[in-house]
């Protein structure tokens, strides 16, 4: 991890153990119970074992890493982490952790600040695809006799989460950008069996970013509502809705008239993994999760967070690490959004020299931080672009030293053509790589990666 943050965590983390340490102070002492000790010698056997186990781990802290939307938390996020975590408290009754119920209703309102959202029912999750399940149960609940129309662009639990719920989901093509097709979209509303229709501000493959503005009047028109799917892009709103960092603001400023939006921390934010959440601008909303659970609400509480979720058991702690982060870098463009800006300013610039390099060539131009990519081959056929992309991929993640770290997309012919008319469509689909610039070294670091992979890239067409 980058020692920086190592550093920060020496420093932060003994408060955490001091916190509790006082805390537990208040009850009094008692007779601890030696069924759950160890021996120190076979913890540092034990943990010895453990370590090496983790040596099985890529770089994610690292800007070397450019394949998948992952990093590590911020250390502020791990300390109020592992803090909450020593008193274990469970998010889903107001009794199973009063401290962190608290804190979840205050990171919550922050996040919906962020979209302009004011009166909003919202909660955290476990992880966008539960955020993305509660957000289509209430479609369901509001239009039951009524699908779900989402782009072939957005992930993929939609349509898995449609099949759960028993809706019927509607895939609507993407134009030339990745961005679902409006005039498909309208041909699929006029048949009135559409209750929803999913948007999504940054899809997981190219970070494309759905057209909100045009697509809400439109979906208005049919009486339809609108889900946004943000689990990946939705931080980009704090440069989007200020019109920074060169970010259009209009698909941004549309999130607030929406029925539904989802984000996750534990992409963007800074949160380790387990924190997503899913949020209702109307506060209604929560009357579909109501229930009664005769042991588990016993104190007075506005609003337990469990009666505004399909899922029970949450910890607590997720809460307190965004809280904590929250607290040092706000939902502004003068603080997260800084971050942000530095991801976009590296995809855009890498964007330029892909354009520009006679090795390599820019599949897409980012909407936001993911860059897609791929190796320029003799005869300008998908086949060839896709094994000389599987060859790269392997190469770079394999390499004994100095490696890279990338990821592939695999594009299908017709995608494909849109976007590099000129290919031989000599196969249904070609693989084409995929970098995530989600961490903000990665604008330092690029003219080094950029040369890396133009290395590996070379190397594999002459080994070809």
């Amino acid at each position: 991890m980058d020692l920086h943050d190592l550093h920060d965590l020496r420093e932060w983390l003994p408060h955490a153990l001091g916190v509790a340490e006082q805390w537990g102070g208040r009850f009094g002492s008692y007779k601890t119970h030696d069924a759950h000790r160890v021996h120190p010698d076979a913890f540092a056997e034990a943990f010895g074992r453990f370590a090496k186990r983790m040596d099985d781990n890529y770089p994610f802290f690292h800007p070397r890493y450019a394949g998948q939307m992952v990093k590590p938390p911020h250390p502020a996020a791990v300390t109020g982490y592992l803090t909450a975590m020593l008193f274990n408290p469970n998010n889903h009754a107001a009794e199973g952790g009063p401290a962190t119920t608290g804190m979840e209703r205050e990171a919550v309102s922050e996040l919906a600040a962020m979209f302009g959202l004011t009166e909003c029912t919202g909660h955290l999750t476990t992880s966008g695809t539960m955020a993305n399940l509660e957000a289509l149960y209430v479609a369901r609940e509001l239009h039951p006799q009524r699908g779900v129309a989402y782009s072939d662009e957005c992930h993929y639990t939609h349509e898995r989460m449609c099949h759960v719920l028993g809706m019927r989901g509607h895939r609507i093509p993407t134009d030339g950008q990745g961005r679902i097709d409006l005039d498909a979209l309208e041909s699929t509303l006029r048949g009135g069996q559409i209750g929803t229709v999913v948007v999504t501000t940054g899809t997981t493959g190219l970070g494309a970013v759905d057209p909100v503005h045009e697509i809400l009047p439109l979906a208005r028109r049919y009486g339809v509502r609108v889900h946004v799917d943000a689990a990946y892009g939705g931080f980009y709103a704090i440069l989007g809705r200020a019109g920074a960092a060169d970010v259009d603001a209009a698909p941004w400023r549309a999130i607030a008239e929406c029925d539904s939006v989802v984000v996750d921390p534990h992409k963007q934010g800074l949160q380790p993994y387990g924190c997503g959440a899913v949020l209702f601008p109307d506060p209604r909303a929560g009357r579909h999760f109501a229930h009664d659970s005769p042991y588990t609400y016993f104190t007075d509480a506005d609003l337990h967070l469990g009666a505004i979720s399909l899922e029970c058991s949450r910890a607590g702690a997720a809460a307190a690490g965004l809280w904590l982060t929250l607290q040092l870098l706000p939902l502004t463009p003068d603080g997260f959004g800084r971050i942000l800006a530095a991801n976009r300013r590296a995809a855009l610039r890498w964007a330029d020299l892909l354009t520009a390099s006679s090795e390599l060539d820019l599949y897409q131009r980012p909407d936001l931080d993911i860059v897609t990519y791929f190796p320029l081959v003799a005869d300008a056929s998908l086949s060839s672009i896709d094994a000389a992309s599987q060859r790269l991929l392997r190469d770079a993640m394999t390499a004994e030293s100095d490696p890279v770290f990338l990821s592939v997309l695999r594009a299908d012919a017709d995608a494909f053509l849109r976007r590099h008319p000129h290919m031989a469509a000599d196969a249904e689909a070609a693989r084409v790589l995929r970098s995530v610039l989600i961490k903000p070294e990665a604008e330092h670091y690029l003219p080094t990666l950029h040369a890396r992979v133009e290395e590996f890239s070379a190397g594999g067409r002459a080994t070809a």
